[in-house]
């Protein structure tokens, strides 16, 4: 039961990368790709009846977390709360943005709450990453349990690192292009015009530093975190992962040329839940490394909740996941198509 709960968070979190990836994508390009009032609607008009939505496989997740990990939950909680809580704010921020920029016709109003939305999700895209480097290099995870990391220290990623050291920093420069590049390929697929040309034009010049980040994190992680080599040379499931995600790379490079942009998307969210997937299999089954002794990793056991408890989450689960499929269905079935540059709403 611990190895389908860790999955279970595994795929949501996956999900949560590729479609909250989009709109937070769209944000970190929209002040450099719409050039007037109308197209910033319409990029904001792109994602307005999906964002908060696409923000409930983030909050899914960490419930399921709390209900089959409370472990996990508890020791990562104490020692990333302030990173935490810097997420939290950008999150905040970002909402209000969206829906405070037009309450007030003022030509300062719009253009300060669009700079907001720019800049928090531009910093959002960062922290992810940075979130994922710490997951992978691992934290000063003692027998105690529990651990505290200061925001920086000397930037090194050895055991007196902090949340941010030049590892971390390069994951969260990847993650920062990966979405990007994702919301870029998003906006292209619902709008059109010049606005479109102007996203497919910024996706081709993004998708190169997508791919020079990608190379480097995957050459670096290794060493870094010698369990990924492992893991993913010696079952196949690595392989078909890392060729999943490599093909949902090489594949939007394609289809932007070609001017499709549905097969574009398709390939970006291949490759952001690939990337996704790859770091689940790589750390399996920790939950939390340990930088300090490998030994005191904290695993999926470990930090699992009593069998009872996972047995019953399981019956709410199933329906409970069986309502966010159809909502997410209805959303992006009735959101289907292409949004004007003029138009109502955001």
């Amino acid at each position: 039961m611990a190895t389908f709960w860790f999955w279970a968070v595994a795929a949501m979190l996956a999900i949560y990368a590729s479609l909250d990836g989009f709109d937070i994508g769209a944000g970190i390009i929209h002040l450099l790709v719409a050039q007037t009032e109308a197209e910033r609607r319409a990029v904001l008009r792109s994602i307005g009846p999906v964002w908060d939505g696409n923000e409930v496989w983030l909050i899914a997740g960490g419930g399921v977390l709390f209900m089959a990990f409370p472990t996990l939950y508890a020791s990562s909680f104490s020692g990333f709360y302030l990173p935490l809580m810097i997420v939290l704010w950008l999150l905040i921020f970002r909402g209000i943005a969206i829906e405070f920029r037009n309450r007030i016709e003022s030509p300062v109003w719009s253009p300060l709450w669009d700079v907001v939305f720019a800049g928090a999700s531009a910093a959002l895209a960062l922290f992810y990453g940075v979130a994922i480097g710490n997951v992978v290099r691992g934290v000063p995870l003692d027998s105690s349990g529990y651990f505290f990391l200061p925001l920086w220290t000397n930037l090194l990623p050895g055991k007196n690192a902090g949340v941010l050291d030049w590892f971390t920093i390069l994951v969260g420069i990847a993650g920062f292009f990966a979405m990007a590049h994702h919301g870029a390929m998003w906006v292209a697929v619902k709008t059109d015009g010049e606005l479109e040309a102007r996203c497919r034009r910024l996706a081709a010049i993004i998708w190169w530093p997508v791919l020079i980040f990608t190379v480097l994190v995957a050459i670096v992680s290794p060493v870094i975190q010698p369990q990924l080599l492992d893991r993913i040379a010696h079952h196949q499931w690595g392989y078909v992962l890392s060729a999943a995600a490599l093909t949902g790379l090489l594949g939007t490079r394609y289809f932007n040329r070609t001017a499709s942009g549905a097969g574009a998307f398709g390939c970006s969210c291949a490759y952001m839940m690939g990337i996704a997937a790859c770091t689940a299999f790589g750390i399996y089954p920790y939950v939390l490394a340990s930088n300090l002794d490998p030994k005191a990793g904290l695993t999926i056991f470990q930090a699992a909740a009593p069998p009872h408890a996972l047995e019953v989450g399981l019956a709410w689960f199933i329906p409970g996941m069986a309502i966010a499929a159809i909502y997410v269905f209805i959303a992006y079935r009735g959101f289907a198509g292409k949004v004007g540059i003029e138009g109502g709403g955001h």
